[in-house]
C-alpha cells in the first residue's frame, strides 16, 4: 500500500513535469540564434493598416511585405514577412535578420533601411566642398580628419576595451590627434609647435577640471541605456567613470584646435603689422580677438550638444518635475558637465597659447598665408 508521503511525491512529481512542459517548449520557442544580416529589396507591400497601440494614442503600422534576399547564402530566394518596424514601400533596400529557432525554424525580421549609397554621397560632397574652398590644405586637412578617425577606431577603442586606464589612454590619443590635425594640416612650423604646446596645456588643464567635477557631482557614467548594455556586454570590466571623462577629453579636441592654431596666427599677424608694438600691446589685442572667437566657440559647443540632446530634452519637456528636478538626472547632469568643462578648456586655451605665441613668435616670419581669420 503506497504511503501518504509517496502519493504526495509522485503527486508533486507529476504537476512539476505538467508546469515544465509549457516552460520548456516556451524556452524552445524563444531560443534564436542569429545567422545573418542580409540585404534585401521591397517588391511588393501585399497588405497594409495601422492598428491603435494598446492603453496610448499612437499608431502602429503593420505590413506584409514581399521581398527579395539580396546577399548571402538566400540571395535569390522570394519571401513574404510581416513588418511593424520601419514602414517601407517598394523599391526601399533595407537589412533582413535572418534567425533559427533550437526547433530549426526559419524566423525573418525587418531590420533598418540600407542607408550607405545616401551616406556615401553626403560624404562625397562634404570632401568635394573641403576640397574646393580648401584646396590642398582643405585636403590635408582631411587627411588628418581620417587620421584622428583611425586613431580612435584602432586605438582607443581597443584600449578601452582591453581595460587599460580610460583617461591616460584618451590623454595620449588626444595628443595624437592633435598634433596630427596641426602639424599635418597647418605644417611643421613655429605657429604650429606653439598652438600644440598651449593647447597641450590647456587639455591638461581641462583633464583635471574633469575629473573633479565629475567626482563632486557623482556621475556615475552611466546615463544611458548603451552604458548599460555595453556594461552587460563586457561583464563589468570597464571604468565607466572613466569612459566619461575619456569621453569630455575627445570631444572638445575640435575647438581647441581651432582656438590654438587661431591666436598662433593672430599673434604672428599683429607683430607683422606694426613693429612698434610692445609685447604687452600684441598680447592685449590678441586677447581681444581671442575673446570674440572664444564667444562664438563656447555657442556652437552649447548648441551643439543642445542639439544631440533635443529629443531626450522633448521627452522630459512633459515631465511632472521642476527644472531643477530636472537637470539633477545623471543623463542631464552629464551634458551640463560635458559642456561647461569644454568651455572652460576652451576659454583656457586662448590666454595660454596667446601667451606663448607673443614669447616666441616676435621675429617669427610665416611660410603661409592663414585660413583663420573669424575676427579681422
Amino acid at each position: 500500500m503506497i504511503s501518504k508521503l509517496k502519493l504526495i511525491s509522485i503527486f508533486s512529481l507529476i504537476a512539476g513535469l505538467c508546469l515544465a512542459a509549457p516552460m520548456v517548449t516556451v524556452a524552445q520557442e524563444l531560443h534564436e540564434d542569429l545567422q545573418a544580416i542580409l540585404q534585401a529589396k521591397v517588391i511588393e507591400v501585399v497588405s497594409e493598416k495601422e492598428t491603435v497601440l494598446s492603453g496610448t494614442n499612437n499608431n502602429a503600422l503593420n505590413q506584409t511585405l514581399r521581398i527579395e534576399i539580396l546577399s548571402g547564402s538566400k540571395q535569390g530566394e522570394f519571401i513574404t514577412l510581416e513588418n511593424d518596424y520601419i514602414k517601407l514601400k517598394p523599391g526601399d533596400k533595407f537589412f533582413l535578420y535572418y534567425l533559427k529557432t533550437i526547433n530549426g525554424d526559419e524566423i525573418y525580421t525587418v531590420g533598418d533601411y540600407d542607408r550607405r549609397l545616401s551616406l556615401l554621397f553626403i560624404v562625397g560632397l562634404f570632401i568635394a566642398v573641403v576640397i574646393f574652398f580648401g584646396g590642398w590644405q582643405g585636403a590635408r586637412s582631411l587627411i588628418s580628419l581620417l587620421g584622428s578617425f583611425l586613431v580612435i577606431l584602432y586605438i582607443l577603442i581597443p584600449g578601452l576595451l582591453g581595460g587599460l586606464n580610460p583617461i591616460l589612454l584618451s590623454a595620449v590619443v588626444a595628443g595624437v590627434i592633435l598634433f596630427s590635425a596641426i602639424f599635418f594640416t597647418h605644417g611643421f612650423n613655429k605657429e604650429s609647435i606653439v598652438a600644440f604646446s598651449g593647447t597641450m596645456i590647456a587639455v591638461g588643464l581641462t583633464i583635471t577640471l574633469a575629473i573633479i567635477s565629475v567626482a563632486i557631482a557623482n556621475l556615475t557614467g552611466f546615463s544611458s541605456e548603451d552604458s548599460v548594455y555595453l556594461n552587460i556586454k563586457t561583464g563589468g570590466t570597464l571604468d565607466f567613470t572613466g569612459l566619461l571623462l575619456g569621453a569630455i577629453i575627445i570631444g572638445v579636441l575640435g575647438v581647441l584646435d581651432d582656438i590654438a592654431v587661431t591666436q598662433a596666427a593672430v599673434v604672428t599677424e599683429l607683430y607683422h603689422s606694426n613693429k612698434e608694438l610692445r609685447t604687452a600691446e600684441i598680447y592685449k589685442k590678441a586677447l581681444r580677438i581671442g575673446r570674440e572667437h572664444v564667444g562664438a566657440l563656447v555657442n556652437t559647443l552649447v548648441l551643439a550638444y543642445t542639439g544631440a540632446a533635443l529629443p531626450l530634452l522633448l521627452l522630459f519637456s512633459g515631465a511632472s518635475e521642476n527644472f531643477s528636478m530636472l537637470i539633477n538626472r545623471e543623463i542631464f547632469a552629464t551634458e551640463i558637465v560635458r559642456t561647461v568643462i569644454g568651455s572652460i578648456g576652451l576659454i583656457l586655451t586662448v590666454p595660454i597659447v596667446t601667451a606663448l605665441a607673443v614669447y616666441f613668435l616676435k621675429d617669427y616670419k610665416a611660410q603661409h598665408h592663414h585660413s583663420h581669420h573669424h575676427s579681422h
